[in-house]
C-alpha cells in the first residue's frame, strides 16, 4: 500500500533550542499552571519573587498564565526567517508588527503564498506562552502533506480509477476532519486542499477525522483552478457540488473522477465552478436551502461508492 505522508515521524523535529523558539496555541491565558518544574525567576531577573504588580514587573504568580511551549508553534523573528528559507510546511503566521526584519518575513510568507493574521501584542503574548516573540509566531503542521503522486499510486494499487476530493476554501478544521473521514470510509483515493485561506492539517482536524488523517493523503496545492486543469489533462473528469445542476443521483459519477466541494460560506469559486466539467446539485425542498459542507460532502461521496459498486 502506498505510504501516507500526513503524519509526520517525528514531531519534535530538531528546531532552535531557545525557549523563545516555541509557543503555546489555542489555549486561553489563566487556564493552565505552571509546568512541573519550572523555577521561580530571580530576584535579578525580575525583582523579589514575590514582587506586587505595582513593581512593574511580572512575578511568580503572573507566569501562572502561560502554559508549557506546544512545538508546532515557533516564536521569534530568525526562527520564523530560518523556517521560510528551509520551506517548512508553514499554515500561518501571525504577526503583531510589520517593521525593520518583519517586513523580510512578510514579503517571504507572501512569495510562499502563506497566510498573515495582524494581532494585538497582548493576543501574540499569550500565543507565545510569555515568550520574546519579536512581534511573530508561525504555525506549523505537525502533519506532513502528501504529493500528487501518493494519490495516483494509491489507486493504482487498489487496481481502481482515481477518486478525488477537491476542497475549495474550506476553513472549518471539523469539516476538513469529517470529509476525510467519510472519504477514507467510502474509498476514496485522496484529498486536495489550496495553501490560502483554507484550513490545513491540525489536531482538531486529525480528532474530527477520528484517525483517517493517517491513511487518507491530502496535497496541498498553490492553485486549485490550475490543478484542476492538470487532472482534466490526465483524463479525469471533475464535477463541482453546488447548485443549479444535474441532480446527483442522475449523473454519472462514474470511471476517473473528482468532486469539488466549495467553503463554508460562499461555496465554490466562480473561476473553479468554470474549469469543473459538470455539476451535480441535491434537492433542497425544505426553508433551509444548504448543507454543512461535509454532509453535502458525504452524500456525493456515497453516490460515487453506489455508483462504483453497480448499485441501482
Amino acid at each position: 500500500m502506498a505510504k501516507v505522508k500526513n503524519r509526520r515521524d517525528n514531531h519534535n523535529t530538531k528546531r532552535p533550542s531557545s525557549r523563545a523558539a516555541y509557543a503555546s496555541y489555542g489555549e486561553s491565558a489563566g487556564s493552565r499552571g505552571l509546568k512541573d518544574g519550572a523555577k521561580k525567576p530571580s530576584a535579578g531577573r525580575g525583582g523579589a519573587a514575590g514582587a506586587g504588580a505595582g513593581s512593574g514587573r511580572r512575578n511568580f504568580e503572573d507566569d501562572r498564565e502561560f502554559g508549557e511551549p506546544n512545538p508546532n508553534v515557533i516564536v521569534g523573528r530568525n526562527p520564523v526567517t530560518e523556517a521560510l528559507k528551509n520551506g517548512r510546511e508553514i499554515d500561518k503566521l501571525v504577526v503583531s508588527s510589520a517593521e525593520g526584519s518583519m517586513i523580510k518575513i512578510l514579503a517571504m510568507a507572501k512569495d510562499a503564498g502563506i497566510p498573515v493574521m495582524k494581532v494585538e501584542k497582548a493576543a501574540l503574548d499569550r500565543i507565545a506562552a510569555g515568550q520574546a516573540h519579536q512581534g511573530v509566531a508561525a504555525y506549523i503542521s505537525p502533519y506532513e502533506y502528501a504529493e500528487m503522486e501518493d494519490i495516483f499510486a494509491r489507486a493504482a494499487e487498489k487496481g481502481e480509477d482515481p477518486f478525488i476530493i477537491i476542497l475549495d476554501n474550506l476553513e472549518d478544521p471539523h469539516n476538513l476532519g469529517a470529509i476525510m473521514r467519510t472519504a477514507e470510509c467510502a474509498g476514496a483515493h485522496g484529498v486536495i486542499i489550496p495553501k490560502r485561506r483554507a484550513c490545513g492539517l491540525t489536531e482538531v482536524v486529525a480528532k474530527a477525522s477520528a484517525g483517517a488523517i493517517e491513511y487518507m493523503p491530502c496535497v496541498k496545492v498553490t492553485n486549485i483552478a490550475q490543478t484542476i486543469d492538470e487532472l482534466k489533462e490526465m483524463g479525469i473528469w471533475v464535477a463541482a457540488c453546488d447548485m443549479g445542476g444535474q441532480e446527483y443521483y442522475k449523473a454519472d459519477l462514474k470511471g476517473k473522477l473528482a468532486v469539488v466541494i466549495g467553503s463554508e460560506g460562499f461555496g465554490i469559486s466562480k473561476l473553479v465552478k468554470d474549469k469543473c466539467d459538470f455539476v451535480v446539485s441535491m434537492p433542497m425542498v425544505g426553508k433551509i436551502t444548504s448543507l454543512n459542507a461535509s454532509n453535502a460532502a458525504a452524500v456525493i461521496i456515497y453516490e460515487v461508492r453506489k455508483q462504483r459498486d453497480g448499485v441501482q
